[in-house]
């Protein structure tokens, strides 16, 4: 039973990118992430050197867990038995993880919890809760019940403007860190994964649609600014992106959702969505 730590994408995914697309749910950050690294290079997410990881139950078995962390965010848990996340914690917190540093942990509720008591054990740093979300699959996608005025498109050029502020204000209510807005909206502009709803001409609503990664898209963020909520739109956009990812193959579509909004939820359940598993983010210290 051993972790592998290292920095090279490369070997990160000749080791545990088969694992990590034999369960695309469970790791559905992890794929998104390591796609984009490919793609953009190390530093697409800031200016921290990218950690990786993976676990084997026994020394010639196959990769059971993987984790990975992009600076400044917290680590990723994926998919991995409660013994691999508790030995991960013990590891990083021995002086021969020191190339990696980190105020929290995220993932799977049940990895997390034991990474938390591991942790805690190890530094004497206790986690406190920073988020708590569910992971839902898409079934039968079916149209919101009371379907908005408007229609859907992608969004363009023109729009850029008004989603760098919508990114900022959906970064803001969630909590979330963008380290460079515009280059994210820019990316995901061009590459034809950002979905608006409009009403009589005038963007209301945006959903984004990750690229299909072994089988999976994942859906997110979704925002309505608060002068146009209550009306359908945030249904209506993310429907609409829902059915764009599964004309584009995927096989699975994934989105996270907020437990504390309990709107969110019941508006994702109504077009079809159903829960995978709830995830947890831990924040260690101050």
């Amino acid at each position: 039973m051993s972790w592998t730590l290292g920095t090279s994408l490369d070997d990160f995914r000749a080791q545990a990118g088969g694992f990590l697309a034999a369960h695309p749910a469970e790791n559905t950050v992890l794929l998104t992430i390591m796609d984009r690294l490919a793609a953009r290079g190390p530093d697409y997410y800031g200016a921290g050197v990218p950690v990786f990881g993976w676990w084997r139950g026994e020394p010639d078995g196959p990769v059971e867990g993987a984790f990975l962390q992009t600076p400044p965010f917290v680590p990723r848990l994926g998919l991995m038995p409660e013994r691999a996340a508790a030995e991960l914690a013990a590891e990083l917190a021995g002086a021969r993880a020191g190339f990696t540093e980190f105020a929290g942990i995220a993932g799977g509720v049940a990895a997390v919890r034991a990474f938390g008591e591991a942790w805690a054990g190890a530094t004497g740093a206790a986690g406190t809760v920073r988020a708590n979300e569910r992971l839902y699959r898409l079934g039968e996608l079916t149209g919101p019940p009371g379907p908005p005025a408007g229609r859907a498109r992608l969004a363009g050029a023109a729009d850029r403007a008004l989603l760098i502020r919508w990114f900022e204000e959906f970064a803001v209510e969630a909590g979330v860190l963008v380290p460079d807005v515009a280059m994210v909206v820019d990316d995901r502009t061009a590459a034809g994964q950002l979905h608006l709803w409009e009403d009589a001409g005038r963007p209301v609503a945006v959903a984004g649609a990750s690229a299909v990664v072994a089988g999976m898209s994942r859906i997110g963020p979704v925002y309505t600014p608060r002068e146009a909520r209550g009306r359908g739109y945030g249904s209506g956009v993310t429907a609409a992106a829902s059915a764009a990812a599964l004309a584009a193959g995927a096989a699975e579509v994934l989105l996270y959702a907020d437990l504390s909004n309990p709107t969110s939820n019941s508006i994702y359940r109504r077009i079809g969505y159903r829960p995978v598993e709830d995830c947890l983010e831990l924040a260690f210290g101050d």
